[in-house]
Protein backbone atom coordinates (compact mmCIF):
# COMPACT_ATOMS: atom_id res chain seq x y z
CA UNK A 1 0.00 0.00 0.00
CA UNK A 2 1.48 3.12 -1.06
CA UNK A 3 1.83 6.39 1.34
CA UNK A 4 -0.65 8.20 -0.54
CA UNK A 5 -3.40 5.99 -0.23
CA UNK A 6 -3.32 6.08 4.00
CA UNK A 7 -4.56 9.79 3.84
CA UNK A 8 -0.90 11.08 4.50
CA UNK A 9 2.26 11.51 2.88
CA UNK A 10 5.99 10.44 4.51
CA UNK A 11 8.82 12.58 4.60
CA UNK A 12 12.18 11.76 5.48
CA UNK A 13 13.20 12.46 9.11
CA UNK A 14 15.54 15.30 9.76
CA UNK A 15 18.92 14.40 11.56
CA UNK A 16 18.75 17.10 13.50
CA UNK A 17 15.86 15.09 15.38
CA UNK A 18 15.07 16.69 18.67
CA UNK A 19 13.09 16.11 21.77
CA UNK A 20 10.42 18.11 23.10
CA UNK A 21 11.00 19.48 26.35
CA UNK A 22 9.52 18.50 29.41
CA UNK A 23 8.32 21.98 30.48
CA UNK A 24 6.73 22.64 26.90
CA UNK A 25 4.62 19.25 27.01
CA UNK A 26 3.35 20.08 30.52
CA UNK A 27 2.78 23.44 29.83
CA UNK A 28 0.54 23.00 26.65
CA UNK A 29 -1.28 20.02 28.40
CA UNK A 30 -1.40 22.23 31.80
CA UNK A 31 -3.33 24.95 29.59
CA UNK A 32 -6.13 21.86 27.54
CA UNK A 33 -6.76 19.60 30.02
CA UNK A 34 -7.91 16.84 27.95
CA UNK A 35 -9.70 14.25 30.33
CA UNK A 36 -11.33 15.05 33.29
CA UNK A 37 -8.71 14.30 36.69
CA UNK A 38 -6.46 12.30 34.96
CA UNK A 39 -2.80 12.24 34.23
CA UNK A 40 -0.43 10.37 32.40
CA UNK A 41 3.82 9.44 31.88
CA UNK A 42 5.11 12.12 29.73
CA UNK A 43 8.06 11.82 27.00
CA UNK A 44 10.04 13.61 24.83
CA UNK A 45 9.40 11.91 21.81
CA UNK A 46 6.83 10.34 19.89
CA UNK A 47 6.45 6.33 19.20
CA UNK A 48 8.49 5.30 15.82
CA UNK A 49 6.80 2.90 13.75
CA UNK A 50 8.83 1.41 11.18
CA UNK A 51 7.33 2.03 7.08
CA UNK A 52 6.30 -1.77 6.88
CA UNK A 53 4.41 -1.50 10.26
CA UNK A 54 2.46 1.42 8.88
CA UNK A 55 1.65 -0.27 5.87
CA UNK A 56 0.67 -2.88 7.53
CA UNK A 57 -1.88 -0.06 9.63
CA UNK A 58 -3.44 0.47 6.71
CA UNK A 59 -4.26 -3.21 5.62
CA UNK A 60 -5.79 -3.88 9.00
CA UNK A 61 -7.93 -0.73 8.45
CA UNK A 62 -9.42 -2.36 5.42
CA UNK A 63 -9.92 -5.37 6.81
CA UNK A 64 -11.69 -4.08 10.04
CA UNK A 65 -13.96 -2.53 7.54
CA UNK A 66 -14.53 -5.39 5.60
CA UNK A 67 -15.07 -7.32 8.73
CA UNK A 68 -18.00 -4.80 9.83
CA UNK A 69 -19.72 -4.90 6.28
CA UNK A 70 -19.34 -8.70 6.62
CA UNK A 71 -20.88 -8.41 10.35
CA UNK A 72 -23.39 -6.85 8.92
CA UNK A 73 -24.67 -9.28 6.09
CA UNK A 74 -23.93 -12.24 8.59
CA UNK A 75 -26.33 -10.75 11.71
CA UNK A 76 -29.38 -9.56 9.03
CA UNK A 77 -29.37 -12.95 6.93
CA UNK A 78 -29.18 -14.90 10.39
CA UNK A 79 -32.16 -12.50 11.89
CA UNK A 80 -34.27 -13.28 8.06
CA UNK A 81 -33.38 -16.82 8.50
CA UNK A 82 -31.74 -16.58 5.25
CA UNK A 83 -28.77 -18.73 4.00
CA UNK A 84 -25.27 -17.77 4.59
CA UNK A 85 -23.19 -18.98 1.51
CA UNK A 86 -24.08 -18.50 -2.50
CA UNK A 87 -23.56 -22.02 -2.95
CA UNK A 88 -24.47 -24.12 -0.24
CA UNK A 89 -27.10 -24.52 2.38
CA UNK A 90 -25.83 -22.67 6.07
CA UNK A 91 -28.64 -21.32 8.14
CA UNK A 92 -27.12 -20.17 11.77
CA UNK A 93 -30.62 -17.82 13.28
CA UNK A 94 -28.09 -18.66 16.91
CA UNK A 95 -25.90 -15.51 15.43
CA UNK A 96 -28.65 -13.49 15.76
CA UNK A 97 -29.57 -14.37 19.06
CA UNK A 98 -26.11 -14.03 20.28
CA UNK A 99 -25.82 -10.57 19.07
CA UNK A 100 -29.50 -9.50 20.17
CA UNK A 101 -29.49 -10.90 23.91
CA UNK A 102 -30.43 -8.83 26.75
CA UNK A 103 -31.18 -6.10 24.03
CA UNK A 104 -34.70 -4.04 24.21
CA UNK A 105 -36.77 -4.89 20.90
CA UNK A 106 -37.01 -1.83 20.26
CA UNK A 107 -33.64 -1.18 19.61
CA UNK A 108 -33.19 -4.32 17.63
CA UNK A 109 -35.58 -3.75 15.13
CA UNK A 110 -34.05 -0.15 14.92
CA UNK A 111 -30.57 -1.93 14.01
CA UNK A 112 -32.51 -4.18 11.30
CA UNK A 113 -34.52 -0.97 9.74
CA UNK A 114 -33.65 -0.88 6.07
CA UNK A 115 -32.78 2.91 6.25
CA UNK A 116 -29.71 1.88 8.67
CA UNK A 117 -28.68 -0.69 6.11
CA UNK A 118 -24.88 0.04 4.73
CA UNK A 119 -24.11 2.15 7.38
CA UNK A 120 -20.95 1.47 10.07
CA UNK A 121 -19.15 3.31 12.55
CA UNK A 122 -17.53 6.42 11.45
CA UNK A 123 -14.48 5.65 13.54
CA UNK A 124 -12.89 2.53 13.53
CA UNK A 125 -10.30 1.41 16.49
CA UNK A 126 -8.54 -1.38 16.95
CA UNK A 127 -6.25 -2.32 20.10
CA UNK A 128 -3.57 -3.84 18.65
CA UNK A 129 -1.03 -5.66 20.96
CA UNK A 130 2.86 -5.82 19.80
CA UNK A 131 3.78 -8.99 20.56
CA UNK A 132 6.70 -11.22 19.36
CA UNK A 133 4.57 -12.22 16.52
CA UNK A 134 3.75 -8.84 15.52
CA UNK A 135 0.36 -7.29 15.82
CA UNK A 136 -2.55 -8.70 17.54
CA UNK A 137 -6.36 -6.97 17.87
CA UNK A 138 -8.09 -7.88 20.47
CA UNK A 139 -10.80 -6.11 20.34
CA UNK A 140 -12.84 -3.50 17.80
CA UNK A 141 -14.18 -0.07 19.02
CA UNK A 142 -17.00 1.95 17.16
CA UNK A 143 -17.72 4.25 19.80
CA UNK A 144 -13.58 4.99 20.72
CA UNK A 145 -12.02 7.53 23.27
CA UNK A 146 -8.93 9.39 22.59
CA UNK A 147 -9.57 11.15 19.28
CA UNK A 148 -9.70 14.52 20.33
CA UNK A 149 -6.43 13.49 22.83
CA UNK A 150 -4.82 11.98 19.39
CA UNK A 151 -5.10 15.00 17.57
CA UNK A 152 -3.87 17.04 20.33
CA UNK A 153 -0.67 14.81 20.56
CA UNK A 154 -0.27 15.10 17.23
CA UNK A 155 -0.09 18.36 16.62
CA UNK A 156 1.93 18.94 20.00
CA UNK A 157 4.57 16.40 18.45
CA UNK A 158 4.56 17.39 14.97
CA UNK A 159 6.70 20.67 16.44
CA UNK A 160 9.66 17.95 16.84
CA UNK A 161 9.19 15.15 14.19
CA UNK A 162 7.47 17.30 11.66
CA UNK A 163 5.46 15.28 8.74
CA UNK A 164 6.83 12.26 10.03
CA UNK A 165 4.14 11.55 12.64
CA UNK A 166 1.05 9.85 11.51
CA UNK A 167 -1.90 11.99 11.45
CA UNK A 168 0.35 15.39 10.45
CA UNK A 169 -1.13 18.66 9.37
CA UNK A 170 -4.49 17.88 11.72
CA UNK A 171 -5.17 14.94 9.39
CA UNK A 172 -7.27 13.63 12.63
CA UNK A 173 -9.59 16.52 13.07
CA UNK A 174 -10.16 16.95 9.25
CA UNK A 175 -10.84 13.80 8.71
CA UNK A 176 -13.36 13.15 11.77
CA UNK A 177 -15.21 16.16 9.96
CA UNK A 178 -15.24 14.93 6.51
CA UNK A 179 -16.78 11.76 7.91
CA UNK A 180 -19.94 13.36 9.78
CA UNK A 181 -20.37 15.98 7.26
CA UNK A 182 -20.55 13.24 4.10
CA UNK A 183 -23.31 11.88 6.22
CA UNK A 184 -25.74 15.09 4.89
CA UNK A 185 -24.16 15.54 1.31
CA UNK A 186 -26.67 18.09 0.09
CA UNK A 187 -25.12 20.24 3.11
CA UNK A 188 -21.70 22.05 2.43
CA UNK A 189 -21.88 23.02 6.30
CA UNK A 190 -23.97 21.04 8.48
CA UNK A 191 -24.68 21.73 12.43
CA UNK A 192 -23.02 18.70 14.16
CA UNK A 193 -23.13 17.71 17.80
CA UNK A 194 -21.05 15.97 19.58
CA UNK A 195 -23.12 14.62 22.20
CA UNK A 196 -21.44 12.98 25.38
CA UNK A 197 -23.22 11.52 28.43
CA UNK A 198 -22.81 11.93 32.37
CA UNK A 199 -21.35 7.67 31.58
CA UNK A 200 -18.59 9.12 29.37
CA UNK A 201 -18.61 12.97 30.86
CA UNK A 202 -14.60 11.73 31.15
CA UNK A 203 -14.27 11.90 27.49
CA UNK A 204 -15.90 15.47 27.08
CA UNK A 205 -13.37 17.84 27.29
CA UNK A 206 -11.17 15.74 24.69
CA UNK A 207 -14.82 16.74 22.55
CA UNK A 208 -14.96 20.22 23.27
CA UNK A 209 -11.57 20.65 22.34
CA UNK A 210 -12.18 18.99 19.18
CA UNK A 211 -15.41 21.28 18.33
CA UNK A 212 -13.61 24.25 19.16
CA UNK A 213 -10.59 23.30 16.70
CA UNK A 214 -13.37 23.16 14.19
CA UNK A 215 -15.56 26.35 15.35
CA UNK A 216 -11.67 28.31 14.77
CA UNK A 217 -12.22 26.62 10.91
CA UNK A 218 -16.04 28.05 10.24
CA UNK A 219 -17.52 24.80 11.01
CA UNK A 220 -21.01 24.13 12.90
CA UNK A 221 -19.98 21.72 15.21
CA UNK A 222 -21.02 21.87 19.11
CA UNK A 223 -19.97 19.52 22.18
CA UNK A 224 -23.73 18.79 23.97
CA UNK A 225 -24.87 17.32 26.83
CA UNK A 226 -27.65 14.87 26.10
CA UNK A 227 -30.27 17.17 28.04
CA UNK A 228 -29.49 20.11 25.93
CA UNK A 229 -31.16 18.77 22.97
CA UNK A 230 -34.98 19.56 22.30
CA UNK A 231 -37.43 18.88 19.59
CA UNK A 232 -39.42 21.09 17.65
CA UNK A 233 -41.45 19.09 15.10
CA UNK A 234 -39.68 16.28 13.85
CA UNK A 235 -35.93 18.01 14.25
CA UNK A 236 -34.08 17.99 17.03
CA UNK A 237 -32.34 21.61 18.01
CA UNK A 238 -30.65 23.07 21.17
CA UNK A 239 -30.51 26.84 22.23
CA UNK A 240 -27.45 28.41 20.33
CA UNK A 241 -27.77 32.17 21.85
CA UNK A 242 -31.15 32.35 22.72
CA UNK A 243 -32.21 30.48 19.58
CA UNK A 244 -33.41 26.56 18.21
CA UNK A 245 -30.77 25.88 15.95
CA UNK A 246 -31.61 22.41 13.73
CA UNK A 247 -28.58 19.55 14.23
CA UNK A 248 -28.55 17.86 11.37
CA UNK A 249 -25.78 15.26 12.37
CA UNK A 250 -25.55 13.55 15.86
CA UNK A 251 -22.11 12.02 17.00
CA UNK A 252 -23.40 10.18 19.98
CA UNK A 253 -20.63 10.22 22.39
CA UNK A 254 -22.30 7.09 24.29
CA UNK A 255 -22.55 3.41 24.11
CA UNK A 256 -25.49 1.66 23.86
CA UNK A 257 -26.06 0.14 27.04
CA UNK A 258 -26.54 3.90 28.74
CA UNK A 259 -28.95 4.75 25.72
CA UNK A 260 -31.68 4.25 28.67
CA UNK A 261 -29.95 6.96 30.65
CA UNK A 262 -29.94 9.78 28.03
CA UNK A 263 -33.18 11.13 28.50
CA UNK A 264 -33.90 12.48 25.21
CA UNK A 265 -33.10 9.26 23.33
CA UNK A 266 -36.82 9.40 22.74
CA UNK A 267 -36.18 12.52 20.33
CA UNK A 268 -32.98 11.53 18.92
CA UNK A 269 -34.89 8.13 17.65
CA UNK A 270 -37.92 10.29 16.29
CA UNK A 271 -36.00 12.58 14.56
CA UNK A 272 -34.12 10.22 13.06
CA UNK A 273 -37.38 8.26 11.73
CA UNK A 274 -38.32 11.36 10.37
CA UNK A 275 -35.26 11.24 8.16
CA UNK A 276 -34.01 15.21 9.47
CA UNK A 277 -31.38 13.37 11.50
CA UNK A 278 -28.44 11.46 10.82
CA UNK A 279 -26.49 9.67 13.72
CA UNK A 280 -23.12 8.04 13.86
CA UNK A 281 -21.97 5.84 14.66
CA UNK A 282 -25.24 4.30 13.94
CA UNK A 283 -27.65 2.37 16.92
CA UNK A 284 -26.75 -0.61 16.43
CA UNK A 285 -25.80 -2.96 19.43
CA UNK A 286 -24.55 -5.82 16.97
CA UNK A 287 -21.60 -3.30 16.02
CA UNK A 288 -20.60 -3.21 19.57
CA UNK A 289 -20.36 -6.94 20.51
CA UNK A 290 -16.88 -8.30 21.40
CA UNK A 291 -18.33 -11.63 20.30
CA UNK A 292 -18.05 -10.43 16.41
CA UNK A 293 -14.69 -12.12 17.07
CA UNK A 294 -15.77 -15.17 18.55
CA UNK A 295 -18.06 -15.30 15.76
CA UNK A 296 -14.96 -15.10 13.01
CA UNK A 297 -13.14 -18.27 14.75
CA UNK A 298 -16.59 -20.37 15.18
CA UNK A 299 -15.77 -23.66 13.09
CA UNK A 300 -19.31 -23.60 11.94
CA UNK A 301 -19.23 -19.74 10.02
CA UNK A 302 -15.34 -20.52 8.52
CA UNK A 303 -17.19 -20.69 5.10
CA UNK A 304 -19.16 -17.82 5.30
CA UNK A 305 -16.19 -15.65 6.89
CA UNK A 306 -13.70 -16.87 3.73
CA UNK A 307 -16.30 -16.23 0.92
CA UNK A 308 -17.17 -12.83 2.50
CA UNK A 309 -13.81 -11.32 2.96
CA UNK A 310 -10.78 -11.21 0.37
CA UNK A 311 -8.37 -13.43 0.67
CA UNK A 312 -5.83 -10.68 1.72
CA UNK A 313 -8.31 -9.45 4.65
CA UNK A 314 -9.27 -13.07 5.56
CA UNK A 315 -5.75 -13.91 5.95
CA UNK A 316 -4.80 -10.78 8.02
CA UNK A 317 -7.54 -11.28 10.77
CA UNK A 318 -7.01 -14.88 11.22
CA UNK A 319 -3.26 -13.65 12.30
CA UNK A 320 -3.94 -10.86 14.15
CA UNK A 321 -7.30 -12.00 16.31
CA UNK A 322 -6.88 -14.46 18.94
CA UNK A 323 -8.77 -17.20 19.17
CA UNK A 324 -11.90 -16.22 21.27
CA UNK A 325 -15.02 -18.09 22.19
CA UNK A 326 -18.62 -17.49 23.73
CA UNK A 327 -18.97 -18.72 27.23
CA UNK A 328 -22.62 -19.76 27.08
CA UNK A 329 -24.33 -21.63 29.74
CA UNK A 330 -26.56 -24.06 27.32
CA UNK A 331 -25.77 -27.62 28.39
CA UNK A 332 -24.61 -29.74 25.23
CA UNK A 333 -26.34 -33.37 24.27
CA UNK A 334 -24.54 -36.48 25.79
CA UNK A 335 -21.39 -37.40 23.92
CA UNK A 336 -20.87 -33.31 22.20
CA UNK A 337 -17.57 -31.38 23.20
CA UNK A 338 -17.28 -27.65 23.11
CA UNK A 339 -15.13 -26.52 20.60
CA UNK A 340 -12.72 -24.83 23.16
CA UNK A 341 -9.77 -24.94 24.84
CA UNK A 342 -8.30 -28.08 26.56
CA UNK A 343 -7.85 -28.95 30.25
CA UNK A 344 -5.64 -31.85 30.94
CA UNK A 345 -5.60 -32.21 27.44
CA UNK A 346 -9.19 -33.24 27.14
CA UNK A 347 -11.61 -31.41 25.70
CA UNK A 348 -14.33 -29.74 27.78
CA UNK A 349 -17.96 -31.00 27.53
CA UNK A 350 -18.94 -28.32 29.99
CA UNK A 351 -17.26 -24.36 30.11
CA UNK A 352 -17.35 -25.03 34.57
CA UNK A 353 -14.54 -27.85 33.40
CA UNK A 354 -12.35 -24.74 32.98
CA UNK A 355 -12.32 -23.97 36.49
CA UNK A 356 -9.55 -26.81 37.43
CA UNK A 357 -7.06 -25.29 34.18
CA UNK A 358 -3.72 -25.21 35.95
CA UNK A 359 -2.03 -21.36 35.90
CA UNK A 360 -0.56 -21.92 32.61
CA UNK A 361 -3.90 -23.58 30.90
CA UNK A 362 -5.37 -20.45 32.24
CA UNK A 363 -3.50 -17.89 30.06
CA UNK A 364 -7.13 -16.46 28.90
CA UNK A 365 -8.91 -13.69 29.17
CA UNK A 366 -13.04 -13.55 30.45
CA UNK A 367 -14.37 -10.22 29.91
CA UNK A 368 -18.13 -9.36 28.74
CA UNK A 369 -19.24 -8.49 25.40
CA UNK A 370 -21.15 -5.59 25.28
CA UNK A 371 -24.34 -3.50 26.35
CA UNK A 372 -23.12 -3.39 29.95
CA UNK A 373 -21.68 -0.36 31.91
CA UNK A 374 -18.36 -2.86 32.60
CA UNK A 375 -17.65 -3.80 28.83
CA UNK A 376 -14.93 -0.21 28.10
CA UNK A 377 -11.83 0.37 30.05
CA UNK A 378 -10.64 -3.31 31.06
CA UNK A 379 -13.43 -2.86 34.06
CA UNK A 380 -14.85 -6.72 33.00
CA UNK A 381 -11.57 -7.98 32.00
CA UNK A 382 -9.88 -11.39 34.02
CA UNK A 383 -7.05 -13.18 33.02
CA UNK A 384 -6.44 -16.40 34.38
CA UNK A 385 -3.07 -16.90 34.59
CA UNK A 386 -2.28 -13.54 36.29
CA UNK A 387 -5.10 -14.04 39.33
CA UNK A 388 -5.79 -16.39 42.06
CA UNK A 389 -7.79 -20.05 41.40
CA UNK A 390 -10.38 -18.43 42.99
CA UNK A 391 -10.73 -15.41 41.37
CA UNK A 392 -10.46 -17.14 37.63
CA UNK A 393 -13.34 -19.53 39.52
CA UNK A 394 -15.52 -16.76 40.30
CA UNK A 395 -15.41 -14.94 36.84
CA UNK A 396 -15.94 -17.84 35.19
CA UNK A 397 -19.33 -19.03 37.55
CA UNK A 398 -20.25 -15.10 37.04
CA UNK A 399 -20.16 -15.08 33.59
CA UNK A 400 -21.82 -18.10 33.02
CA UNK A 401 -24.27 -16.86 35.34
CA UNK A 402 -24.80 -14.16 33.50
CA UNK A 403 -24.99 -15.66 29.93
CA UNK A 404 -29.04 -15.70 29.62
CA UNK A 405 -28.44 -12.38 29.95
CA UNK A 406 -25.10 -11.07 29.06
CA UNK A 407 -22.36 -13.37 26.84
CA UNK A 408 -19.05 -13.09 27.52
CA UNK A 409 -15.66 -14.06 25.62
CA UNK A 410 -13.06 -16.27 26.35
CA UNK A 411 -10.30 -14.97 24.35
CA UNK A 412 -6.54 -16.43 24.48
CA UNK A 413 -4.23 -14.36 25.94
CA UNK A 414 -1.28 -13.03 23.33
CA UNK A 415 1.67 -11.35 26.10
CA UNK A 416 3.03 -8.11 24.63
CA UNK A 417 6.85 -8.37 24.07
CA UNK A 418 9.10 -5.96 26.18
CA UNK A 419 9.93 -2.45 24.19
CA UNK A 420 11.82 0.51 25.23
CA UNK A 421 11.06 3.97 24.88
CA UNK A 422 12.44 7.46 26.40
CA UNK A 423 10.22 8.53 28.73
CA UNK A 424 10.51 11.74 31.37
CA UNK A 425 11.40 10.13 35.14
CA UNK A 426 12.09 12.68 37.84
CA UNK A 427 15.64 13.67 38.08
CA UNK A 428 18.16 11.91 40.58
CA UNK A 429 19.93 14.53 41.31
CA UNK A 430 17.87 18.14 40.38
CA UNK A 431 15.82 19.98 42.34
CA UNK A 432 12.40 18.86 42.98
CA UNK A 433 10.01 18.82 40.00
CA UNK A 434 13.11 18.65 37.87
CA UNK A 435 12.57 15.59 35.43
CA UNK A 436 15.17 14.18 32.76
CA UNK A 437 14.56 12.01 30.18
CA UNK A 438 15.66 7.98 30.15
CA UNK A 439 15.21 5.18 28.65
CA UNK A 440 12.55 2.89 30.40
CA UNK A 441 11.17 -0.87 29.22
CA UNK A 442 7.81 -1.63 28.94
CA UNK A 443 4.47 -3.06 26.97
CA UNK A 444 3.15 -1.37 23.74
CA UNK A 445 -0.80 -1.36 23.04
CA UNK A 446 -0.96 0.71 19.51
CA UNK A 447 -4.35 2.00 18.75
CA UNK A 448 -4.84 3.38 15.26
CA UNK A 449 -7.80 5.48 14.33
CA UNK A 450 -9.79 4.76 10.81
CA UNK A 451 -12.29 7.66 9.43
CA UNK A 452 -15.23 5.76 7.64
CA UNK A 453 -16.42 7.18 4.30
CA UNK A 454 -16.65 6.95 0.34
CA UNK A 455 -16.35 2.40 1.44
CA UNK A 456 -12.50 3.25 2.55
CA UNK A 457 -11.50 3.17 5.99
CA UNK A 458 -8.50 6.44 6.24
CA UNK A 459 -5.98 6.16 8.85
CA UNK A 460 -5.46 9.74 10.36
CA UNK A 461 -3.75 9.10 13.44
CA UNK A 462 -2.49 6.37 16.24
CA UNK A 463 -2.15 6.46 19.92
CA UNK A 464 0.32 4.71 21.61
CA UNK A 465 -0.08 3.29 25.31
CA UNK A 466 3.44 2.51 26.39
CA UNK A 467 3.05 0.62 30.16
CA UNK A 468 5.34 -0.58 33.13
CA UNK A 469 6.34 -3.70 31.91
CA UNK A 470 4.30 -5.54 35.17
CA UNK A 471 1.57 -5.11 33.70
CA UNK A 472 -0.44 -7.72 32.18
CA UNK A 473 -3.63 -5.57 30.85
CA UNK A 474 -3.04 -2.21 29.22
CA UNK A 475 -4.81 0.44 28.89
CA UNK A 476 -4.52 4.60 30.04
CA UNK A 477 -3.76 4.57 33.52
CA UNK A 478 -2.21 6.75 35.68
CA UNK A 479 2.13 5.32 34.97
CA UNK A 480 1.37 4.71 31.42
CA UNK A 481 2.66 7.45 28.62
CA UNK A 482 0.19 8.31 25.62
CA UNK A 483 2.16 9.01 22.62
CA UNK A 484 1.14 9.58 19.55
CA UNK A 485 2.89 7.85 16.49
CA UNK A 486 5.93 8.82 14.16
CA UNK A 487 6.91 7.14 10.87
CA UNK A 488 10.94 6.19 11.79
Amino acid sequence: MSSTSLGFKFHQISQDHHMLPYAQIRSELDRTPLFEAKTWQLSPEAWPLSRDQVDELGQIGAACLQFHQALETLYLRSAAGKNLLRNKPLLAPWVADYLDRGKPRELVLHARDPKNRGLFPTVLRPDLLLTDDGFVMTELDSVPGGIGLTAFLNRLYEQDAGASIIGAGDEMIRAFHESLAALRPGDRNPLIALVVSEEAATYRPEMEWLAGQLQVQGKRVFCLRPEQLFPLGTTLCFDLDGNPEKIDVLYRFFELFDLANVKTAAFILESWKAGDLAVAPPMRPFQEEKLAFALFHHHRLREFWAESLDKRSHALLARIIPKSWVLDAAPLPPGAVLDGPLVGGRPLTDWRELSAASQKERDLIIKISGYHETAWGARSVVLGSDCSREQWQFGLEQALDLSHQHLHVLQTYRKPRRARHTLYVPAVDGQPGAFEAAPREGRLRLCPYYLVGEGQARLAGALATFCPPDKKIIHGMQDAALLPCRVA
